[in-house]
This record gives C-alpha cells, structure tokens and sequence, in this order.
C-alpha cells in the first residue's frame, strides 16, 4: 500500500524518504526534501527550498516554504529548514529567509508549534520549544531552546527570546526577553522566572536559589545592567544556569524587557 495518496500533488523533483506519508490534497513543490517517518496531513502545502527532517507530524491546511512577504525579497533562492520530531498543527505559516540576513529561516527538533503560529523569514527556532496557538513572529526573530509563548503573543522583528523563558498569554514582545524570565503584558513586561519550567527539566534546588537572587540583582535593586551584571559576575562563574542568564543579557542588541 502507497504511503502517498494518489489526490497528493507531489513535483517529481521532490525528495521524499520511502517512509513518508503524505494526505489527499497536499501540494510539494520542486526543491522539497523530506526525511523518513515524517507524516504530511491533507491540504498542507510545501513549496521549496525546504528541507524537512525525520519524524515530524504536519497537520492540515498548513504552509510551509513560501516566500517572506518581505519588500526586499526579489525571488531570490533563499531556504526553510526544519529539523526532527517536530508537530506542526493546523494552519501553521513558516516564510523562507532573505538574502539580506541569513537567507534560511531555521526550526529545530522536538518542538510543538500549535494552530495557526507564523514563523517568518530569517527566524531561528530552537529545540523543544512551545509556540501556542496564533503566535506571531515578525523576521529575524531568535527563540532558543525550552521557551514557551502562550496563545497570541507576538514578537517583533530582531527579537531574541532566552532558554527557558516564558510569555504569557496575548504579551507583545518588543526587547529581548532574557533567559529564565517570565514576561506578559502589551508591551510585555518581567513578571518573574519560570520556576515551575524549570523544576519540570529537573533543574537543582541551588540553580533555582541562585536564578531567585540574579533575578531580584537585575529587576528589583534598581541597578544599571552593567552594575548589576557586575554584581553577578561570581555567582555565574560558579554556576552554569546563572551564566545563562546573563549572557543571554550581555547579548541584547534590543535592551531587554524590563
């Protein structure tokens, strides 16, 4: 038995692993690549460059690979690669990169990205990270690994989103949300750190202690970031989750959400 449907309209220069399967209606266009086990719904519809990885789930009326509606974008041969183990549900929008920036839009493995998210171009999506439903993503946004953005947020270009942070519910994020912390409002806002994520992986109850107290250093003792980091600097040299932290705030080209 055909592991593709024969209503599936599939360009013969597609390449699809033996084990891929793929519903009625769906649309593969030229310079599509799928791993093994990737399981593709009806009504999806994949336009390449892309390259898709092993064992993903693609829920229906998603599109995959199209062109950024970018002005700058003038057709050039830019790429949608996404990784492994990944479910994709329904409606789910993700636009190819554009040459002026990284010329990939990238997502990796073990993520869930829930019904009618957009991805748009450049954006780089790291491992296991949640995006509920209707979040929104401009271009050139970096989500690293473990964050959660609850239903309808949104996240403006050039944005980075720390490991592990959290966005609550309908936040619009315009700064660099560090690692750890937890943001909501419009415009969003630190709230606190993700605690309960983090107990979740497994995290130590003396990481947990030390983020509490960087935590309160940068958001509650009313110092500059370059006093505050100052302040930090022994406690991240002594812990790795600590260092995460702050990096992840040396690093902002955005400021970050305060």
């Amino acid at each position: 038995m055909s592991l593709l449907d024969p209503r599936a309209i599939i360009d013969p220069t597609a390449r699809l692993a033996d084990t891929v399967q793929v519903g009625p209606w769906s649309i593969i266009g030229p310079d599509v690549e799928i791993g093994e086990g990737t399981v593709i719904g009806p009504h999806v519809i994949l336009k390449g460059p892309t390259t898709i990885g092993k064992y993903n789930r693609i829920y229906q009326f998603a599109s995959l690979g199209e062109d950024t509606p970018d002005r700058k974008y003038k057709g050039e041969p830019t790429r949608l690669v996404i990784g492994d183990h990944n479910v994709i549900r329904e409606g789910v929008t993700m636009h190819r990169g554009t040459v002026q920036d990284r010329y990939e839009t990238t997502v990796g493995d073990h993520n869930l990205i829930m019904a009618y998210a957009h991805i748009g171009h450049d954006s780089v999506i790291g491992n296991h990270c949640i995006l509920v439903n209707n979040t929104a993503l401009a271009g050139h946004v970096h989500i690293d690994d473990w964050a959660i953005l609850s239903g309808y947020t949104l996240v403006h270009q050039f944005c980075h989103i720390g490991a592990h942070s959290f966005a609550g519910m309908g936040a619009a994020i315009g700064k660099d949300v560090p690692a750890y912390v937890t943001v909501s409002g419009n415009p969003a806002e630190a709230r606190s750190m993700n605690f309960e994520g983090m107990r979740r992986r497994g995290f130590s109850d003396e990481a947990i202690a030390a983020l509490r107290r960087a935590y309160k250093v940068v958001y509650r003792q009313g110092l500059t970031i370059d006093q505050a980091l100052a302040e930090l600097a022994e406690s991240a040299a002594q812990l790795a989750e600590v260092a995460v932290f702050t990096t992840s705030i040396q690093a902002s080209t955005r400021g970050i959400t305060r």
